[in-house]
């Protein structure tokens, strides 16, 4: 059968080469029983291609029926397709006819196939080999000779690697793939598909028929039509309705396009989430914070070690180490002199020998509280006083970081 034949039939509407090609293996494989599967993008009118696939069938006096998968729950697709046996389930108060047996001898258009459960696929999978099923409740195969035309806006193959669609089914559908271009695809197509959309809703609302100028028409060939023909048809219809100039500009036709942001598809790391439990966030803070105090000590012991063991090594008299403070005291013989004016006297002050008469070690306190005061002043010190991410270094939950800013009176 000619194409345009086929176009003007159904009411398909452009001149691309890879609409013509996807019609036209349609056309060649309608009068077969093979199973097809077609894949293209929401909105590009891949149920078109299944009513022309049965019409052109030997099959086209028989029953046509269109499901959509992914609108049926879970817990019911299987009654709905294969049927089910009264009390075979709560709410089963009668027998019914699943869709295979009612459109037997006909076309089932499964839609969205690849959000079918698993469960489903293997029924499905059986229908397709032998032709077999069993209503739900039931322990009798019957036989049914329904043709199956699938569709899908997804990626199976990539499905079916992560396990989410059964490798075997996928083959056994794919016997006949077609592919529905994009209407991004197609750019030559928008203006004549525009231009009958708006006729017809000129037509039916009984207003002049819009017009676009050619700056209009540039940005309506080049805009991304992520909803494809269905997004197109709308803006159609709203310009027809809305619009009060006929003519339609350039800023005219903005005004009724959704901007369209840029997609990232570099790979981010997820942050890691606070937890939710109090009581966890308070024994998680605490570790740290004796993990600290031990790193503390561990470093002091390290210093005194370094110390004893290279007594020629030059030494301050005074170490800082995080939160504990030495003090080494010499006698004034043995110290160095003074600084000059230009030296701050912050500067750390070597002794002349490497004798050391005594030293004290003050330690401040070792209260819990105290010490978990000190780490969120220091992480929200850190940064710069945003809660949210001092909690994340803290590893509590922002709620309980706030609670503890409340408890021990901590200004932000």
């Amino acid at each position: 059968m000619d194409i345009q034949a086929i176009k003007n039939r159904f009411g398909i509407i452009g001149s691309s080469p890879a609409l013509n090609y996807a019609l036209q293996v349609a056309v060649q494989v309608a009068n077969t029983d093979l199973t097809v599967l077609i894949n293209g993008e929401s909105g590009v009118g891949k149920e078109v291609f299944s009513q022309i696939i049965h019409a052109l069938s030997a099959r086209k006096h028989n029953p046509f029926i269109a499901v959509n998968c992914g609108a049926i729950p879970e817990g019911t697709i299987d009654s709905e397709l294969f049927g089910h046996e009264k009390g075979s389930f709560t709410g089963a108060v009668d027998s019914r006819k699943g869709y295979f047996e009612t459109v037997n001898g006909g076309t089932i258009f499964l839609d969205e196939i690849g959000e079918m459960p698993m469960g489903t696929q293997a029924r499905l999978l059986r229908v397709l080999e032998t032709g077999e099923y069993i209503r739900v409740g039931s322990s009798k195969v019957q036989k049914t000779d329904v043709r199956v035309v699938a569709a899908t806006n997804r990626d199976l193959l990539e499905r079916t690697q992560q396990g989410k669609f059964r490798e075997d089914l996928y083959y056994r559908l794919n016997t006949v793939p077609i592919r529905v271009p994009a209407l991004r695809d197609r750019k030559e197509d928008i203006p004549l598909l525009f231009r009958k959309f708006s006729v017809d809703f000129s037509e039916k609302y009984k207003t002049p028929s819009i017009q676009l100028d050619e700056e209009a028409r540039n940005i309506l060939v080049n805009y991304p039509w992520r909803g494809n023909i269905r997004e197109l048809k709308n803006i159609a219809e709203q310009i027809s309705v809305l619009s009060s100039d006929k003519l339609v500009t350039a800023n005219d036709l903005k005004r009724f396009l959704p901007d369209q942001p840029e997609v990232n598809r570099l790979p981010m790391l997820a942050a890691p989430q606070p937890a939710n439990n109090d009581f966890n966030s308070e024994r998680d803070i605490l570790y740290k914070l004796f993990f600290d105090m031990k790193k503390d000590v561990t470093e002091v012991k390290k210093m005194f070690f370094d110390i004893l063991q290279n007594p020629n090594m030059p030494h301050p008299s005074e170490y800082a180490v995080d939160n504990h403070v030495i003090h080494s005291y010499a006698s004034p013989a043995e110290m160095t002199p003074a600084p000059g004016p230009g030296i701050s006297s912050t500067q750390p002050i070597i002794l002349a020998d490497n004798k050391i008469d005594h030293h004290e070690e003050v330690e401040e306190t070792l209260s819990i509280a105290d010490k978990e005061k000190e780490l969120i002043v220091k992480a929200l010190k850190k940064h710069k006083g945003k809660r949210k991410d001092a909690a994340l270094d803290l590893g509590i939950s922002e709620r309980t970081l706030y609670r503890k800013l409340k408890e021990y009176n901590i200004a932000e």
